[in-house]
């Protein structure tokens, strides 16, 4: 009797709750895929999504959510934006601006204008540009971030250690959810990873 073959299990790919995995979109992600590339950027998966760097500056990420898909700009508040086809992602973010999409058509006829932004997200980059902030503001921390921090010691004083590129990382993950119960979810799944002293890619 011949022996039985063990059968593999594929491991489950994780993604945002308010985002769908690349099959729902494969078409739309691929032609932003394509446009980013043609724009000398390089491709790397950060936060389980396809960014482009530039000499590993990031410069825009592909995001993909229920009723749309979208290029996100890491400076988008410093582009011009003459047509106001960005848009700001929710109250707490104050610099990325995404360009938002709901076909491979739309991506099409907006094709040279998504280059054009690209290229001068690129040119921001290489000049050195910098996003103002207001010192005394402090850093945009989502409300149930900040509840959480104030009602738990051990957490606030293991997220105050951790590097601010790692507590950037947190904030954006959990601010670029729409949803209040979204944004708390998140702070939950991430409470173990804080209080190890990791970031989100650790």
């Amino acid at each position: 009797m011949p022996a039985k073959t063990a059968t593999k299990i594929a491991p489950k790919v994780r993604h945002s709750p308010m985002e769908h995995p690349r099959h729902q979109y494969p078409r739309e992600t691929e032609a932003l895929e394509e446009i980013a590339k043609s724009c000398g950027l390089q491709q790397k998966i950060k936060w389980g999504k396809p960014c482009y760097t530039l000499e590993g500056k990031n410069i825009v990420l592909i995001q993909r959510f229920n009723d749309y898909i979208a290029l996100m700009f890491f400076k988008g508040s410093l582009l011009k934006d003459p047509d106001k086809l960005l848009s700001r992602i929710g109250e707490h973010m104050q610099t990325p601006r995404q360009f938002r999409f709901t076909s491979v058509a739309e991506i099409t006829r907006l094709k040279a204008a998504i280059k054009a932004y690209i290229e001068e997200a690129i040119g921001l980059e290489r000049s050195g540009a910098k996003v103002p902030r207001n010192p005394a503001a402090g850093p945009a921390i989502p409300e149930e971030l900040q509840t959480k921090l104030n009602t738990d010691p051990a957490l606030k004083k293991a997220f105050t250690a951790l590097t601010p590129g790692r507590q950037k990382g947190y904030i954006f993950q959990i601010a670029s959810a729409k949803q209040s119960a979204t944004r708390a979810s998140r702070v939950e799944k991430y409470i173990p990873q804080i209080l190890a002293g990791k970031g989100l890619n650790d």
